[in-house]
C-alpha cells in the first residue's frame, strides 16, 4: 500500500493518472466525492479542496458552508472499471474546517480518534465484516424492479444461483483495488448474496465497507442489475445483515478474557447504540426472524442470538455481533462498538449466562428496540452515546431519523413507505 505523498505523486506520474476522486461520507455513511485533475493533488495535500458543506445533508448551514477535504495518501486505489489510459484513482479524505480543526460531522475522523485512544492503552481492534445484499432485475429503461435475480437459496450453485459471475467480478475488482475478500456465496433469500471481508484494522474495515458497497453497485449496474443493501427489501424473505466480527489484542496478546469482557460491554450498551447499527425504519422489519436477533444475549454456536462467541483460538479469536445491517454508517457503528467493547474490558465486566435453545421461541428477556422510534429515544437519552458521538452530529442525525419516522407514521401504506429508500441509496 502506498503510504507517503511522494510515493503517491510518483505512482500518478508513472501510471498515467489523469483524474483523482476525493471521497468522503455524509453522517449517514453515504459516499460523496469531488473529482480533481492530477495537477491539483499537491494542493489538496497541502491546503485541502473546498466544497459547499451546506449542500450535504446534516453538515453545515448556509452561513458557514465551507469545509475542506484532505486526502489520506495511504488510501490510494485505482478504479479498475475506468479507462486504463487517463486512469482514475480514489482517496478517502479527512474533513477540516477553514481554521484547520477537524469537522465534528466527519465520522471517519471520529473513528480514527477512537482507534488512537485505544492504542494509547495498548489495545488494537480487528474487524471483519460479513455483508449481505440483494441483486434485482431492471426494466427496459434500466430502472430497478423488485424482481430478484434468481430463486436460489443458501449456498446454491448454478443454474439456481445466477449471481456467481457478478460475485466473482466484485471480488476480482476489490482485489485490484488492494483489499481482499475471504469468501462469497448465495445467501438464503432469492437473489441474495454474501461477501465476507478479510480482517483489518477498524479504519481499514470501515473504508473497505464503503468501497465494497460502491463496487457492488457499480458491477451490478454494468451487469444490467440493481444491488440493494436495504435491510428487509422483500416481505417474508431473509433480511440483509452486516455481521461484524471483532477481535482484540493488547500489546500483541489475545486473551479469552477479552472476548468475555468485550461481549459483556457490548451487551450492556447495545440497546442505546442500536440506532446507529440499524438506522432505518425498514431495519426493524428484519430483526427477530431469519437468524436476525431479537433478544439481547450470547451463545457459542447459536445464530439466533445477538452475539456469537465461536470456539476459536490464536489469531482466530473473535466475537460476532449479528444485529447491525448494511444501511449503517460504518464509521459511527464501529466507533460505538469499539468504545462499548473497551469499556467492558477496562471495567472487567462479566458475561451473563449463555443463552440456550432457539431465541425466537423465547417469551421473556431483554430485547433490542422494536422500532426506529424506540431506538431514537434510547440514543437521545443515552449519556454513553453522547460521550462518543459529537453533539452536533447527534442532533442532525436524530432530526433526520425523526423525519423518517414521522413520514412512516403518517403514511397510509406503511409497507411502501418503509421501502421508499430502496430506489435511492440502499
Amino acid at each position: 500500500m502506498t503510504n507517503t505523498q511522494d510515493e503517491v505523486m510518483q505512482f500518478i506520474k508513472e501510471q498515467d493518472v489523469r483524474f483523482v476522486r476525493l471521497v468522503f461520507c455524509d453522517i449517514f455513511g453515504h459516499m460523496k466525492n469531488i473529482s480533481i485533475s492530477e495537477d491539483e493533488l499537491p494542493r489538496a495535500f497541502a491546503s485541502g479542496i473546498s466544497f459547499d458543506a451546506s449542500a450535504v445533508k446534516g453538515f453545515l448551514q448556509i452561513d458557514e458552508s465551507d469545509l475542506f477535504l484532505f486526502p489520506d495518501p495511504s488510501t490510494l486505489a485505482v478504479l479498475p472499471w475506468r479507462p486504463s489510459q487517463g486512469r482514475v484513482v480514489r482517496f478517502f479524505c479527512s474533513i477540516m474546517r477553514p481554521d484547520g480543526t477537524p469537522f465534528e460531522g466527519d465520522g471517519r475522523s471520529l473513528l480514527q480518534s477512537k482507534v488512537r485512544e485505544a492504542a494509547l492503552d495498548g489495545f488494537k481492534m480487528g474487524i471483519g465484516p460479513e455483508c449481505e445484499f440483494y441483486l434485482f432485475k431492471t426494466d427496459e429503461e434500466g430502472m430497478p424492479t423488485m424482481k430478484p435475480l434468481d430463486n436460489g437459496g443458501y449456498l446454491d450453485v448454478a443454474p439456481l444461483d445466477k449471481g456467481e459471475n457478478v460475485r466473482r467480478e466484485i471480488c476480482l475488482t476489490l482485489q485490484q483495488m488492494g483489499f481482499y475478500t475471504e469468501r462469497s456465496h448465495h445467501e438464503t433469500g432469492p437473489g441474495q448474496n454474501e461477501v465476507d471481508f478479510k480482517y483489518g484494522s477498524a479504519l481499514e474495515a470501515a473504508d473497505n465497507f464503503v468501497t465494497f458497497k460502491s463496487v457492488v453497485k457499480t458491477i451490478a449496474d454494468r451487469s444490467g442489475l440493481f444491488a440493494s443493501f436495504m435491510p428487509k427489501p422483500l416481505v417474508g424473505e431473509s433480511g440483509s445483515g452486516l455481521h461484524i466480527n471483532l477481535s482484540l489484542s493488547r500489546d500483541g496478546i489475545m486473551d479469552k478474557r477479552f472476548e468475555e469482557a468485550m461481549t459483556a460491554g457490548i451487551l450492556r450498551r447495545i440497546r442505546e447504540i442500536t440506532l446507529f447499527l440499524n438506522p432505518m425504519v425498514n431495519s426493524y422489519e428484519r430483526l427477530g426472524a431469519f437468524e436476525a436477533p431479537r433478544y439481547v444475549g450470547w451463545g457459542k454456536a447459536n445464530r439466533s442470538l445477538l452475539i456469537r462467541v465461536p470456539e476459536s483460538s490464536g489469531e482466530y479469536r473473535r466475537i460476532e455481533v449479528r444485529s447491525p445491517d448494511p444501511s449503517c454508517n460504518p464509521y459511527l457503528a464501529f466507533s460505538l462498538l469499539i468504545v462499548s467493547a473497551l469499556e467492558g474490558v477496562k471495567e472487567n465486566l462479566k458475561m451473563p449466562l449463555e443463552d440456550s435453545g432457539d431465541a425466537y421461541q423465547k417469551k421473556d428477556g431483554t430485547t433490542l428496540p422494536s422500532t426506529l422510534a424506540e431506538a431514537m429515544e434510547l440514543a437521545e437519552n443515552s449519556s454513553f452515546v453522547r460521550s462518543v458521538i459529537p453533539e452536533r452530529l447527534l442532533t442532525y442525525f436524530l432530526e433526520a431519523k425523526k423525519a423518517d419516522w414521522k413520514a412512516y407514521e403518517e403514511s397510509s401504506d406503511k409497507t411502501q413507505e418503509s421501502r421508499k429508500p430502496f430506489f435511492l441509496t440502499t
